[in-house]
């Protein structure tokens, strides 16, 4: 993990209150992983807080990397009014990150996404396909009009939507997508991130898959371990006193590891 002060090279708004941002700088060259994240500070004196973003997309050629986020308060609100040239306070890359690298081509992964959760599943497709594997997507949001990076991410691989209000693909959540496919395909690999409610079903549904991870989504501060802000209680402890730190063992667990 390192700090820099990296450059806005572009903002664009995505959807209503999803903005899509990318920096440069040297740091770009510690980006390893998809799963990621970094620790970004807000440019103003009031709020004292960094904020983890997930990494979506990492260009090491050009020196670039991409977050996508959700403007929820003032932090995020601050970040959208921003300009390319302008400078950001950015630590990173933090978290472990996606295991895929012992996928074979031809095998099947299934990259599960839901709302603010699908950004950092872009660079983990796009990984999964330069190896050959063959990725199908489940990708749910709230309706047709917060939707994005749909071309994207069918240029990897099939894609599979659902929105809640029934406006873009089925009629429901991601949940309703899997519980349909699991009874025609049995993945190699299954990676996921989005809400809570949707990680347990996909914890549910591959309770003992051995290539089976989540993503999780957790208030942070500190970013490093140190807080001990972000903890998650592990399944298989009766007792309740064990527990993971998200920021630092996370975001991404296994299927099976701790209690959502």
């Amino acid at each position: 993990m390192k700090q820099e002060m990296m450059t806005i090279v572009s903002q664009k708004q995505l959807a209503p209150r999803i903005f899509e941002l990318v920096l440069s700088g040297q740091l770009v060259q510690e980006m390893k992983t998809p799963g990621q994240f970094l620790h970004i500070k807000v440019p103003r004196a009031d709020l004292l807080l960094r904020r983890p973003i997930s990494l979506s997309q990492i260009n090491q050629e050009k020196g670039e990397c991409t977050i996508i986020y959700r403007v929820e308060g003032d932090g995020t609100k601050v970040f959208s009014e921003m300009s390319p040239g302008e400078l950001l306070d950015v630590m990173g890359p933090l978290g472990n990150g996606f295991s895929y690298d012992f996928l074979e081509k031809d095998q099947v992964a299934f990259v599960i996404g839901g709302g603010i959760g699908i950004p950092p599943m872009m660079e983990l497709s796009k990984r999964l396909t330069a190896q050959g594997v063959k990725v199908i997507h489940f990708l749910g949001y709230a309706s047709k009009e917060v939707m994005y990076y749909q071309e994207e991410f069918m240029a990897q691989g099939e894609c599979r939507f659902s929105t809640d209000d029934g406006t873009y693909g089925i009629h429901g959540n991601v949940g309703n997508l899997l519980l349909d496919a699991v009874q025609e395909i049995a993945p190699d690999a299954v990676y996921a991130c989005g809400a809570n409610g949707m990680l347990k079903m996909v914890d549910q549904l591959f309770p003992d898959h051995p290539n089976a991870y989540l993503s999780l989504e957790s208030r942070m501060a500190c970013g490093m371990g140190a807080c001990y802000a972000c903890v998650k209680h592990l399944q298989d402890d009766e007792t309740g006193s064990k527990s993971v730190k998200v920021c630092d063992e996370g975001p991404v667990f296994p299927t099976g590891k701790v209690v959502l």
